[in-house]
């Protein structure tokens, strides 16, 4: 099967292409431009806003309304004046539970431990599962009743992806949290059968690598924790990452 090739935007934004079709998630900002410069090479465009955060959602998508097949977005998004300069025949609405399908994609929405909506994505034979703002939020200076609050809705809706099966998962490893910045992707790991991780919203920190017990010595996953916009990997089936052509490995 073709692989994929996944291009860092910033913060929780990915480009995500294989053959003629992409996708695009959480497109706030694109430094380097890299959803442009794929345009002339695309004849499926599926764009994705997991929550209206100013971080993972900016009208400025409204540029790529010619090419874009169709916009996926949360629902929370619908009450924003901003999502009225979009096209509104090419937007589809999902809540949370929610599902779509026709011809060519299938997705399924979840919950979020803040906002809006985490998606699973089914396209040609492959499985992507982007998080969006879910997490295990643990702030170690809150009180102790937002803390046991925060795993309980983590733990909740994990039980929800439990055993949930997918070709790659981008994840929150948020270096603000300190040394509870991968508790939530650890966990995520450790009960779903996901084949390769990708972390993301941690701009300004150092890229993360796992630590030697992050994985149970049989279930270990290539990682890619991008810091730079514009890094690129390919990612084959069965979860391997090669780095883009003539690019250090980091």
């Amino acid at each position: 099967m073709e692989p994929l090739q996944i291009t860092y935007l910033l913060n929780s934004g990915f480009l995500v292409r294989r053959g003629r079709w992409a996708v695009v998630f959480d497109d706030y900002l694109d430094p380097v431009g890299a959803v442009d410069a794929a345009l002339p090479q695309v004849d499926e465009l599926y764009i994705f806003a997991t929550h209206a955060h100013f971080d993972h959602f900016n009208v400025d998508i409204k540029k790529y309304a010619a090419a874009a097949t169709q916009y996926f977005l949360s629902s929370d998004i619908r009450h924003t004046k901003r999502v009225r300069e979009l096209p509104a025949d090419k937007i589809h609405f999902l809540k949370i539970y929610d599902a779509y399908e026709d011809d060519s994609i299938k997705i399924t929405s979840f919950d979020s431990t803040d906002t809006g909506t985490s998606f699973l994505i089914e396209k040609d034979g492959w499985r992507i599962f982007h998080a969006g703002d879910f997490n295990w939020w643990h702030w170690a200076e809150d009180t102790e009743e937002n803390i046991k609050f925060a795993r309980n809705g983590f733990m909740k809706q994990m039980k929800r992806l439990d055993g949930m099966e997918a070709d790659v998962a981008f994840f929150p490893v948020d270096g603000r949290l300190g040394e509870a910045r991968d508790w939530g992707a650890k966990e995520f790991c450790r009960r779903t059968n996901v084949k390769a991780l990708v972390t993301m919203h941690s701009v300004g920190y150092p890229r993360w690598k796992p630590g030697k017990d992050f994985f149970a010595p049989e279930h270990r996953l290539p990682v890619w924790s991008p810091a730079q916009p514009g890094e690129t990997r390919t990612l084959l089936l069965g979860g391997q990452f090669q780095p883009e052509a003539g690019a250090a490995k980091k």
